[in-house]
């Protein structure tokens, strides 16, 4: 193996297609990692590829296929990058969507398909690469949470409760792997303008006959004025940076418009208040 790519870190980023994921990857490669940016589908990896040339870092940035879902594909992948590399310096989780609707009238299989996704893909990945981190007792593993992980929205109980699950997880592994030199973040990102608008909640439409229509319109309206007018996310993408950078990273990291205050707002108000507050902005 080359001396000089013995002596980059590794990163390994899941979802790495779009949003996110893919502008980390690039971010990481620009702060010299070697990126191992993953995707389920390869026939996506256009945008990410573009980006790259772009950014001058194609020769950082090595697109793998892993679908988080698949455990013992996933072990593998893993196993196959720390022996090719040696290690596994950051985990970055990012894979997921989201899922919404009121809970009437969503299926359980949509609750299930969210849940595997976004919280045990997460826990598969995150499992596979814990022996080597433990073992060498370094790494960081960045877990892409949202402010849905911290405050429920009504009509967006799977994707909510997906993220309190990787909250929870997440502060358990924290406290977990910290004797062993390894640290666990969670960024808390707010509405930002990324695929997940679209991608996620396109299948989201209002029912004139279900009971719901009202509130699913107005909420779908909120939705909308938030896509069109949410900040870039370079923000998020420096603060995931700067967590993967700092050699003893914070456990949560709040970032956008609003969210500190409404992460506080929330543990200090009366709930009777808090309740008036969300229903009154949906």
């Amino acid at each position: 193996m080359n001396q000089a790519l013995d002596k980059q870190p590794i990163a390994l980023v899941t979802g790495a297609s779009s949003g996110f994921g893919l502008l980390t990857s690039v971010a990481l490669a620009k702060e010299g990692y070697q990126v191992l940016a993953s995707m389920r589908n390869l026939d996506k990896r256009g945008k990410l590829e573009a980006a790259a040339y772009e950014a001058n870092v194609a020769d950082r940035i090595h697109i793998i296929q892993l679908d988080v879902t698949d455990s013992s594909a996933a072990a593998a992948v893993i196993t196959d990058i720390i022996r090719c590399y040696g290690q596994i310096d950051l985990l970055v989780n990012n894979a997921g969507y989201a899922a919404g609707g009121f809970t009437e009238e969503l299926a359980a299989e949509q609750w299930r398909q969210q849940f595997e996704v976004n919280f045990f893909g997460l826990v598969t990945v995150t499992k596979a690469v814990l022996p080597s981190m433990r073992e060498r007792r370094s790494g960081k593993i960045i877990n892409i949470s949202s402010i849905s992980g911290r405050i429920g929205f009504p009509s967006m109980g799977p994707y909510v409760s997906s993220k309190f699950a990787v909250e929870g997880f997440s502060e358990s592994l924290r406290l977990e792997m910290l004797r062993y030199g390894v640290y666990v973040v969670l960024i808390e990102p707010g509405s930002y303008r990324t695929d997940i608008w679209s991608k996620g909640l396109e299948s989201v439409k209002s029912n004139p006959n279900s009971p719901y229509s009202k509130e699913m319109e107005s909420i779908l309206k909120y939705i909308k004025k938030v896509a069109d007018t949410a900040p870039a996310p370079n923000e998020v993408i420096q603060q995931i940076v700067q967590a993967a950078k700092s050699p003893a990273p914070k456990l949560r990291y709040p970032i956008g418009k609003g969210v500190k205050l409404g992460i506080i707002l929330k543990h200090i108000l009366p709930w009777k208040w808090w309740e008036r507050i969300v229903t009154k902005r949906f």
